[in-house]
């Protein structure tokens, strides 16, 4: 497989707290890879600096063997780094056309520099029908949709800019057992293109060994484990937490 992300030695403080120590990590073209960790661990703050909102104290970041300075978010974007946070970043009261072209809307040439949404409705169509996820039609609201195909919409939106690789914050938070069936069955079958790479924040471990190829579990702001998911299990993630809850829990004694 081909190497299409390297982190190396990355640490980050803020303040006094020392967020991320020394992370090394990896991303393999095509594959899903789960970030672990509890709440502090680090997680969102690795993926802030891989999105370009935060800039690293110490290390290096490598995309396809070359070094990268990640200045800004846009920036991230334009090399083909793109996230989906929690919030989505949606307009509940925008089309889902229009929001699969948030700011980067297609429009007439001069003079006239109106939206062009005929275009953007049929693109917008292709888009959704590339990634499988049935929805009414693309003039649709997006406050009518469920969470599973507002989260698809967000994914298509990065897919279609071009992204290589997508950071998903938390995809399967708050979902129903039909809504989170929606986004595994996409990033199953994104995982079967392997035109796109995906490292993942996860909490429920049963959807790592469902989505994932490999896991990376954060602790204390460094990698603890890095494993093929084929080579782990639900059992053994559970009881490396219950070992550092009984582990904090003597040290605090």
């Amino acid at each position: 497989m081909t190497e299409v992300l390297r982190v190396e030695n990355v640490s980050k403080r803020f303040g006094p707290v020392t967020a991320l120590r020394e992370v090394n990590l990896h991303l393999e073209q095509g594959e899903v890879l789960g970030l672990l960790g509890d709440n502090g661990a680090g997680k969102s703050t690795l993926i802030k600096i891989l999105c370009g909102y935060h800039k690293p104290d110490t290390g290096a970041i490598y995309l396809n063997g070359e070094p990268v300075e990640l200045g800004s978010v846009l920036q991230a974007r334009n090399l083909g780094i793109d996230t989906v946070y929690q919030d989505l970043a949606l307009i509940n009261e925008l089309s889902v056309f229009h929001n699969v072209f948030l700011n980067r809307e297609l429009v007439y040439p001069l003079p006239f520099r109106l939206l062009n949404n005929r275009e953007m409705r049929r693109r917008a169509s292709e888009y959704i029908a590339d990634i499988g996820v049935d929805i009414p039609s693309v003039k649709t609201p997006v406050v009518r949709l469920s969470g599973g195909q507002r989260q698809a919409i967000a994914i298509a939106r990065s897919m279609h800019s071009d992204a290589r690789i997508l950071l998903l914050d938390e995809p399967l938070a708050a979902m129903g057992v039909r809504e989170g069936a929606i986004i595994l069955d996409l990033i199953q079958r994104l995982r079967e293109a392997g035109e796109v790479s995906i490292i993942m924040i996860l909490h429920n471990y049963v959807h790592v060994f469902q989505a994932c190829d490999r896991l990376n579990l954060l602790r204390d702001g460094e990698i603890v484990l890095d494993k093929p998911t084929a080579q782990s299990s639900v059992e053994e993630l559970t009881e490396l937490v219950v070992h550092e809850y009984r582990s904090g829990r003597r040290a605090a004694s």
